[in-house]
């Protein structure tokens, strides 16, 4: 395949996807066009190293500098083509209109859907300054070719993808793989056009649904001690008193601000049972002291305790020495701490421990290191689920909330998106009752979100939904 051949292979399914030219050349031939064409594939271009085509915005001129996001290959040769370079590329002469798409993070996840072992996408799309150097290393070691070019354009290529056309038809799928994305990105074309871009990327490998209890399993089997971590409504407390099912004996204690040593571990109370005017006191028995022994009394059967919001309480306070116990690989220790009238240097064989934390409420207490080395840590993401009976999950409106999270939230932000749980409704009255979920449960906690400083380029997304789906105001 030639590089003109591959051009107006691309440019081709370009205008499928809904792609006007506005020019033809330097000449314009459509002022509504949605895209001008870039195009420098003589034998000079090969030569020093300039050679490429992109369609850039319909703004910019038909020729010199541009600014912004195109959509770009490098080919490596102009009357045979063995590689190319893909690219999501900003113009040499920076942002004017894209800046605040470049800083949405929901951009950056949409190109990384198509990652394969031989793409690179930078950190930050907004960084047009720092070198692609992953790209320009494996070009200048396999691909000197193209190695001139890769060079001018270093700095402002966020994403790319290295396509070598031995199998043109698996080549040409890649690149209009990447061509759709960025379709799907300028929201070019008619509805039905629309729709072929979705059927295209609807073909990009999807990440199985998670099988939580089956993973969180086999990391207590290995790890013995593990978090579920996650947002509201991502099934934390249900997913561990799930696993719970198969465990011989179960503890359960849920933390709060005001729970301490003596209430999880072992301590004094006064003893009310005596009718005697002298105070005297007994021995009371925590919850964790009680699974120790109970586990300890039977060695045949598995114990679980579970620690419900571990992070409400104050975690030093709480576990004090017995911390020291928390350890899944103890080797060959000696030295032994006391739980209450127990000596132990580590917990029985036969206990697990599972807590569940909540990531959304960032006012409780941090979880130190010291702990985090201990624990194994799972996090819960929200997902599509199935359910029984009776019951129906609002998946239309899951989305929407979804994609939200999708576009504007930072990686830390995801970890505060409402979980399955709030849109699995009752099938008889499913529109009423998701509505009365949105007004009274998840309005006022992304209302709290927002209040906290989170995912505030959200905020019109948010009360456009809310408006739509249940005729409410965010705010009067």
């Amino acid at each position: 395949m030639t590089a003109k051949e591959l051009f107006q292979a691309v440019f081709g399914k370009a205008k499928e996807y809904g792609l006007t030219a506005k020019n033809d050349r330097r000449t314009i031939i459509d002022p509504k066009g949605n895209a001008v064409i870039r195009e420098n594939l003589e034998s000079q271009a090969f030569s020093d190293g300039s050679a490429f085509f992109a369609f850039i915005r319909s703004e910019e001129e038909p020729a010199g500098q541009y600014s912004d996001f195109s959509f770009v290959v490098f080919p490596d040769s102009k009357e045979y083509v063995n590689h190319c370079v893909v690219c999501l590329g900003v113009g040499s002469s920076g942002f004017r209109n894209d800046y605040q798409l470049a800083s949405l993070p929901g951009l950056r996840r949409l190109f990384l859907k198509l990652k394969t072992d031989r793409t690179y996408f930078k950190t930050s799309f907004e960084d047009i300054e720092s070198s692609s150097s992953d790209l320009l290393g494996e070009i200048k070691a396999n691909f000197p070719l193209l190695r001139a070019v890769l060079e001018s354009y270093k700095t402002v290529l966020p994403a790319s993808q290295i396509v070598c056309l031995d199998n043109e038809e698996k080549a040409l799928d890649t690149i209009f793989m990447w061509l759709a994305t960025y379709a799907k990105m300028r929201a070019w074309g008619t509805a039905a056009q629309k729709k072929v871009i979705e059927t295209q990327l609807e073909r990009l490998p999807q990440p199985p649904l998670p099988d939580d209890e089956k993973e969180v399993n086999r990391l207590l089997e290995k790890r013995k001690y593990i978090v579920l971590q996650g947002a509201p409504g991502t099934g934390k407390t249900y997913t561990a008193l799930k696993v719970a099912e198969k465990y011989d004996k179960v503890f359960f204690e849920q933390f709060h601000a005001e729970t301490n040593y003596s209430d999880f571990v072992y301590g004094l109370e006064p003893d009310t049972t005596q009718t005697s005017t002298q105070l005297k006191f007994r021995a009371k028995e925590g919850i964790l002291y009680q699974a120790i022994k109970y586990a300890q009394e039977h060695s045949r059967e598995e114990v679980l305790l579970i620690i419900d919001e571990i992070n409400r309480a104050n975690l030093s306070n709480v576990l004090g020495p017995v911390f020291y116990l928390f350890e899944y690989q103890p080797g060959a220790r000696k030295v032994k701490t006391k739980v209450g009238d127990l000596e132990l240097h580590k917990l029985p064989d036969n206990i697990k421990v599972v807590a569940t934390m909540n990531t959304a409420d960032r006012s409780l207490a941090v979880v130190d290191f010291a702990l985090r080395r201990r624990f194994a840590w799972y996090t819960l993401r929200p997902h599509e689920i199935k359910v029984g009976d009776g019951k129906f999950f609002m998946k239309r409106i899951y989305n929407q909330f979804a994609d939200i999270f999708f576009e504007y939230a930072t990686d830390d932000e995801l970890n505060l998106q409402p979980g399955q749980s709030y849109f699995i409704v009752e099938k008889a009255n499913k529109d009423e009752e998701m509505k009365e979920r949105m007004v009274y449960e998840l309005m006022p906690l992304i209302k709290e979100y927002l209040a906290e400083g989170y995912l505030l380029k959200a905020k019109d997304s948010f009360c456009d939904l809310f408006l739509k789906e249940t005729g409410r105001l965010m705010y009067e």
